[in-house]
């Protein structure tokens, strides 16, 4: 406990820390009460069902597995299982290693975009080791990456930094000159990346689910560099975790109404990208080679344990900023026994380190909890954190990291804590297998937890708010309300979808230009030349949609490659009203970087490809065809830097829809 001691009371000394981790909080709770008001449907029921779909699919993981690595296989993935990390880190370096053997390449430069995965497996100290260079992309991995530290959140990796830092930062490792401007340090590490991309060989990339009916992989990003990692470089590598699966697009769109209105507080993030396979012989750009590497690591291990509920994460970071504990500490106060890092902190991270590495490393960090509840209210998936953190102190968790598949080596009693506990901790295993009086022992705890707060071996947390709505038991999937699996009518559906689409895009940032058909043609000239008579990058005209592409010949507008153009223009077949979203598929004579590269992103529209939700979306065929599609909803953003909120990151930073009737 010595380590976790030092870390907490280093971490409480620690003002601008917990200023930040404070603001952060803040801003996302009120983000998170604005976007569950756009649900279609209550957010108890929409948690409950997604409960439900992530505990079926677990229900029958081999199966769902199997299906989905045999159509991403069918798609031309190709597929590699890893193990443990060990594995999964020799994978890469192998796929890298017979690309490295071209003459006069023997290192290669790899551009990343977020993955816990990579985080958990180290892969970026032994890709270096190798002599690779490697690059971390998204603002706030990057802006860490260069200081030498780690992410303090899943979501928000810089939180804990202030702007004169970041500034300090890019001042002495880039060069920029001294400025606290936000939207300056953000536009310098545009330049600097940018160049960073065009040139990389390799693009590695998490992965947010997979879908097994379609062997899709998809991506939620906001920045734009998920997309420039997965189009751009030659060879991209997905790293998974075997437990991100659903079992159809319409579990997809359940999870995508909940994982960015409790991660960031978005109905849709900007960029939901899906990738089916390998760019195809007609297309123009894309990944020709694109590797899957499913890693177990400790997943097969816990899900034979009591903490197997943990599992159903979608990596939001909802608890951690609903956590009073994570609010005033930080991420970099999880640490092990011996001073260990973890890459997941916070209410999940208690329970997943201990899962996934053992609890003779991380049983400690069971006691970095109040046991108040918030994080499980705060889950979209309801996850019992509360329950699972009290069987980590039972030593109800894995002892030992995993070494392959073999059975869960169960702690011989409670892990964590004092001497003095421990016989509390017996208890409460006991007690766990009781529900009725292991709900009421929780009930002690909390009372104890604020009577005896001074006196426990982790400094007493102060100014943390407890939770306004007192944490209720959480549904098992069995005991979801009736009727919870039959959709209720979305309410965009009752509304006319110009206007709500309309609506969705402007609030975004994005602009809506309601035009006739006619006067098109007109419209793309006029608003070219009013911006000086930029560079345009943009699909063939045979490509578009409805035969909107006879519009772009007869404004005549001069082309040049998308790496050149300004401004990049579009066609969609197909438009979420509810969201503001339009889809960019590839395909011949649509390259997607002429909506990633320029500045501006013109898409042309025509108004009868609008539906009203993102479950219409997925039932339609559009998104399946091509090697990828990307639903783009308004223009790059990222908050990393303070919360700044600042438009314009890797991709366009305006985003104008010509919505023709």
């Amino acid at each position: 406990m010595k380590a976790l001691r030092q870390a907490v009371r280093q971490a409480l000394q620690n003002e601008a820390l917990r200023a930040a981790l404070t603001a952060n909080a803040e801003q996302r709770k009120t983000a998170r009460e604005r976007a569950h008001a756009s649900l279609p449907e209550p957010w108890d029921v929409l948690r409950q069902r997604a409960a439900q779909v992530r505990a079926e699919a677990l229900a029958h993981w081999d199966q769902v597995l199997a299906h989905f690595l045999d159509q991403a296989r069918a798609n031309g993935f190709q597929v590699h299982l890893a193990a443990n990390a060990a594995e999964a880190r020799r994978i890469v370096l192998d796929i890298l290693r017979r690309h490295a053997q071209a003459p006069g390449q023997p290192h290669l430069l790899v551009v990343k975009s977020k993955s816990m995965v990579s985080e958990e497996i180290g892969l970026n100290a032994a890709l270096e080791e190798a002599g690779h260079q490697v690059v971390e992309t998204d603002l706030g991995e990057f802006i860490i990456q260069l200081r030498g530290e780690r992410p303090t959140h899943i979501i928000t990796p810089a939180v804990h930094l202030r702007r004169q830092e970041v500034a300090q930062t890019f001042h002495q490792r880039l060069g920029m000159p001294y400025t606290e401007d936000v939207e300056a340090i953000t536009a310098t590490a545009r330049r600097h990346l940018r160049e960073v991309f065009l040139q990389a060989d390799v693009g590695i990339s998490g992965v947010n689910f997979g879908v097994a009916e379609t062997g899709s992989l998809c991506i939620v990003t906001n920045e734009g560099n998920g997309r420039m990692v997965t189009t751009l470089p030659k060879v991209h590598i997905a790293l998974m975790g075997r437990e991100r699966l659903v079992r159809t697009p319409e579990d997809l769109a359940l999870m995508l109404t909940l994982l960015p209105r409790s991660a960031t507080g978005q109905d849709l993030t900007v960029y939901t990208t899906l990738i089916h396979g390998p760019r195809r012989a007609e297309e123009a750009d894309g990944a020709p080679e694109r590797h899957l590497v499913v890693v177990d690591n400790g997943r097969r291990r816990l899900a034979q344990t009591p903490l197997a509920e943990a599992l159903r994460c979608i990596r939001c970071g909802a608890c951690l900023n609903a956590c009073p504990v994570y609010r005033e500490i930080g991420g970099h106060a999880y640490v092990g026994r011996h001073g260990e890092a973890t890459p997941y902190p916070g209410p999940i991270g208690i329970v997943v380190s201990n899962g996934l590495f053992g609890s003779e490393a991380f049983g400690n960090l069971a006691q970095l909890c109040t046991l108040c509840g918030a994080c499980t209210e705060a889950c979209p998936v309801a996850i019992p954190l509360d329950d699972l953190i009290v069987r980590v102190r039972a030593g109800q968790a894995p002892t030992t990291p995993p070494n392959g598949d073999e059975a869960p080596p169960a702690s011989s009693g409670p892990v964590g804590a004092p001497g003095w506990v421990k016989p509390f901790m017996a208890l409460y295993a006991g007690l766990a297998q009781r529900p009725a009086l292991f709900h009421l022992a929780k009930g002690m705890a909390r009372l104890g937890t604020r009577l005896l707060g001074r006196r426990l071996p982790v400094p007493l947390l102060q100014g943390a708010a407890a939770p306004t709505v007192a944490p209720r038991p959480t549904l098992l999937p069995a005991e979801a309300p009736t009727g919870a699996q039959t959709p209720s009518p979305s309410p965009a559906a009752a509304r006319d979808l110009r206007e709500s689409f309309l609506r969705a895009l402007e609030a975004l940032g994005g602009e809506v230009v309601l035009i006739a058909r006619r006067d098109l043609a007109q419209a793309l000239r006029e608003r070219w030349l009013a911006l000086g008579r930029p560079p345009v990058g943009a699909w063939a005209p045979e490509a578009f949609p409805h035969g909107l592409g006879t519009a772009l010949r007869e404004a005549d507008l001069p082309l040049s490659p998308a790496r050149e153009a300004q401004v990049g223009i579009t066609g969609s077949p197909l438009a979420v009203a509810a969201t503001g979203s339009v889809l960019i598929p590839s395909g011949p004579g649509r390259p997607q970087e002429v909506s990633l590269l320029p500045q501006a992103h013109w898409v042309l529209l025509p108004q009868e490809a609008l539906v009203a939700s993102l479950e219409e979306a997925f039932a339609a065929p559009a998104w399946r065809k091509g090697s990828m599609a990307v639903f783009v909803t308004g223009p790059s953003r990222t908050a990393d830097i303070e919360m700044t909120l600042t438009i314009g990151v890797h991709g366009p930073e305006r985003v104008v829809v010509f919505l023709v009737e």
